[in-house]
């Protein structure tokens, strides 16, 4: 049985996403896979691309055939390298990328807001101190009208 590993799309019109399958080359495209390795969502930003290494490695080790598109996804990955026995490193940045992305969002989030706090914390004792100053001016000048009046 020739075996591919390949793409099986999901998604709706213009919205795809792809599970990286095992599957016998003659089967469908969105057919019965034999087994799944692997996601793949190229319209986010920056592209989700996920590959159980050790499976990918397996089945690339038992005569498994990437496409040429699951071909670029393992070079990416790593993957590629990895199987020829080449230094593999890997260029995707991940979900952790993602989850990084957004701490540093909520992060600068938080940042703004504090200073946005400071400021109007600052503001109220600047006005408090404007405050005290004019009831001392208040105090001066009655303690000099009376004293005046003798």
């Amino acid at each position: 049985m020739a075996v591919k590993i390949r793409l099986k799309r999901f998604g709706k019109k213009r919205a795809p996403f792809y599970r990286v399958v095992v599957m016998d080359s003659r089967t469908k495209r969105d057919g019965r896979a034999i087994e799944e390795i692997g996601k793949y969502h190229p319209t986010e930003e920056p592209s989700i691309i996920e590959i159980d290494s050790e499976r990918a490695q397996y089945w690339l080790s038992v005569g498994a055939q990437p496409t040429e598109q699951v071909a670029a996804l393992l070079k990416l990955t790593g993957d590629w390298a990895t199987f020829k026995g080449e230094k593999g490193v890997s260029t995707v940045k991940g979900a952790s990328a993602k989850a990084d992305a957004a701490d540093a969002i909520k992060a600068q989030a938080d940042a703004a807001e504090k200073a946005k706090a400071d400021a109007a914390a600052a503001k109220e004792a600047a006005k408090a101190e404007e405050t005290a100053a004019a009831e001392a001016e208040v105090a001066d000048e009655a303690a000099e009208a009376p004293a005046e009046e003798n």
